[in-house]
């Protein structure tokens, strides 16, 4: 064993492969993705031996793999986040019904805030709908322990099992003990019985009774779990009558609030009432047993918890069950956040308002600053090459066609930002293709725009491609290709040909997929190169039906900077078109001088700004130079001083730069 610094995910990646995982699949979403990573990395350096593991197309496929190599007897890792169990919801009910023979856990990261996701949705629920026991962990050390708890439950009960982190728990760091070679558990493989592994309707009934019968079984077990801790702590009156119970990351926030109010109430020299507290770290199914016991003689309940009243509906619900009069306070009752995270500053406040304790308050240190706090909006980075594509495609538009551009899930969301405004909608992945279909039914005489990512139309475009195609709908289909996941960390998908078992396959070609779908009409361009992108967004928009333009060029992170753009100051005609067109965060404005600036360190000399200057007042080194012919208006330009003088001549121009007129 060796003493490591370890993420929470990376942390729980050795947990699985210390417990056997011969088989580990997901998709990249945030805050779930190092998993994964952390598999292949460590079977990559030839400490993990036996171990497969893989980016899938998309959640369901990773877990319909996973089923199959359950079913051989392999222990398998599911790994998403929690937008990412509603993609593969339709394996998980049914693998449900039918079973697992190797362990199979679900690595489900729920996201409260929302951090990086589209909702706030708590997989505790899914897990009671789906009737699968889960796991909530309130330290990274704890969930390490649980995954190796999820296995031994999968594989006892053959029911999949949901690990359940959140974003603290996944991203927290800490110093943990790991094996220094992890050998995966040998399958006994696939057993032929029809009658356990084909879901006809009366399979399913007897498998729903089956379900029905275990939940007990395992409420039971979670009763007597370690995972299900309480204590009494006594203060100034003479038994408990409080309570506080808390799942996932909000019992180590209350842990540590309750050290700080006990500080507090010393330096008060106030008085504490007793208390009992408890961790709720199996919730489903709940382990009602042991809430039974710490619930006993109270008479009121603070519940502490993120995202949904799950908890607390179990408080409630046991309190009818068992005619008890304790009163129960949570998000239900105002006394609680009900969205976003909890922190131990808020549930400290929450809790001395619970025991009725009036502290003094901590006087903050107080820093005078009396400017304004400047607004940083998320943005495309610099020489992203979805910002030339959003561009490109708002340029073939021209200002008298209306259209409607829908958006999907991926870095190119933050097209809907002013300046490029080119994504008036976004749902979920996938969903812009179908989309912009139902806009071109309600209102055909508007042009209806689609943009997806190059990994998203494989994890879910391709099924609305047919759709338009099947259905005849006239739309546009932008295919931003930047050869990578970006949003989640630059994972490769199938139309890299890079997977994590090493080597290459054969990439899948987007425009081939497109095409032997019934596309006929598909344009290619490089939309940092804008008169090119421009005239292949055109052609693509004229067509009448279903067409697409593909966009490639790779993300700025998977290349090396080129030398920055430099800037050709008695060519600017201070228009600003550079900046409040394109809104690249390279570029500014000085109202001093009346002309762009470059910021030479962000720029990576992409050259887009180059295209976008009518005037040639910027210019990129690696590329040739074309002077533009200007109209007279372009004649009169700002000085450093602001008055206005002529425009140079190419040859005075060409003296400045120290190079030929080319």
């Amino acid at each position: 064993m060796t003493k490591s610094f370890l993420m929470g995910n990376q942390a729980f990646a050795h947990a699985a492969l210390e417990a056997g995982v011969r088989v580990c699949a997901g998709y990249p979403g945030t805050p779930s993705s190092e998993v994964i990573e952390t598999v292949a990395a460590l079977r990559e350096n030839g400490s993990a031996h036996d171990v497969y593991v893989e980016w899938s197309t998309n959640e369901k496929a990773a877990l319909e793999m996973l089923a199959g190599a359950s079913l051989s007897g392999a222990r398998t890792l599911f790994t998403a986040k929690q937008v990412g169990l509603n993609v593969a919801s339709d394996a998980l009910m049914s693998l449900n019904y039918i079973g697992v023979e190797g362990g199979t856990v679900l690595l489900v990261a729920d996201d409260p805030g929302p951090i990086s996701s589209q909702t706030e949705q708590d997989t505790r629920r899914f897990a009671s709908f789906a009737k699968v026991p889960v796991f909530d962990p309130a330290t990274p050390e704890q969930g390490c322990a649980m995954i190796a708890a999820a296995y031994d439950l999968s594989e006892r009960y053959h029911t999949p099992v949901i690990f359940r982190p959140t974003t603290r728990i996944c991203h927290a760091s800490t110093f943990m003990d790991v094996a220094d070679e992890t050998h995966a558990r040998e399958p006994e493989g696939f057993e032929k019985d029809p009658s356990r592994w084909v879901i006809f309707p009366g399979r399913s009934y007897r498998a729903h009774g089956q379900i029905n019968e275990r939940l007990p079984q395992i409420a039971a077990d979670f009763s007597n779990s370690p995972f299900n801790p309480w204590e009494e702590v006594a203060g100034t009156d003479e038994g408990a009558k409080i309570g506080i119970i808390a799942g996932g990351i909000s019992y180590a926030y209350a842990q540590e609030a309750l050290r700080q109010i006990e500080t507090k109430v010393s330096e008060a020299g106030a008085l504490s009432p007793s208390y009992r507290l408890m961790q709720v770290g199996t919730p489903y199914p709940f382990p009602e047993a042991a809430v039974k016991e710490f619930v006993s003689d109270l008479d009121k309940v603070l519940v502490l918890e993120e995202l949904d009243h799950v908890i607390e509906d179990e408080m409630l619900k046991l309190c009818g069950k068992l005619h008890a009069s304790y009163e129960v306070f949570g998000k239900l009752t105002g006394t609680t956040l009900d969205r976003g995270e909890n922190s131990v500053d808020v549930i400290q406040q929450q809790i001395e308002a619970f025991f009725g304790l009036n502290l003094p308050e901590e006087k903050p240190r107080v820093v005078e600053f009396n400017e304004p706090i400047p607004e940083r909006p998320a943005t495309l980075c610099a020489g992203c090459p979805h910002r030339g594509a959003f561009y490109a495609v708002k340029k073939a538009l021209g200002r008298k066609q209306q259209a409607v551009m829908c958006g999907d899930i991926g870095c190119y969301t933050l097209g809907n930002a002013e300046p490029l405004n080119a994504v008036d909608t976004c749902l979920d992945m996938g969903a812009g293709i179908t989309m912009a279909q139902g806009f071109n039914v309600i209102e055909p005489d508007k042009k209806a725009i689609a943009f997806v990512g190059d990994s998203t139309f494989f994890a879910s475009g391709m099924t609305g491609v047919a759709n338009a195609v099947y259905n005849r709908h006239d739309i546009t289909i932008v295919v931003l290709d930047n050869a990578t996941t970006a949003m989640t960390g630059s994972q490769p998908h199938p139309g890299t040909g890079a997977t994590l078992m090493g080597g290459f396959t054969a990439p899948i070609s987007i425009e081939a997929v497109l095409s032997s779908l019934g596309v006929k009409k598909i344009t290619k361009a490089n939309p940092l190169f804008a008169d090119k992108a421009i005239e292949a967004a055109r052609e693509a928009i004229e067509y009448d039906g279903p067409s697409a333009v593909i966009y490639e060029s790779p993300c700025t992170k998977l290349t090396r900077p080129k030398p920055p753009v430099y800037f050709i100051a008695n060519a600017c005609a201070g228009c600003r078109k550079c900046v409040t067109t394109i809104g690249c965060p390279a570029l500014g404005w000085s109202e001093l001088s009346h002309h762009v600036t470059i910021d030479r360190d962000m720029c990576v000399g992409c050259g887009l700004c180059t295209d976008i200057c009518e005037y040639g007042a910027i210019s990129c080194p690696t590329r040739k130079r074309v002077r533009p012919v200007l109209p007279p208006r372009s004649t009169r330009l700002h000085s450093e001083d602001g008055s206005l003088s002529r425009f140079p001549t190419p040859q005075e121009l060409a003296a400045q730069e120290g190079g030929n007129d080319d």
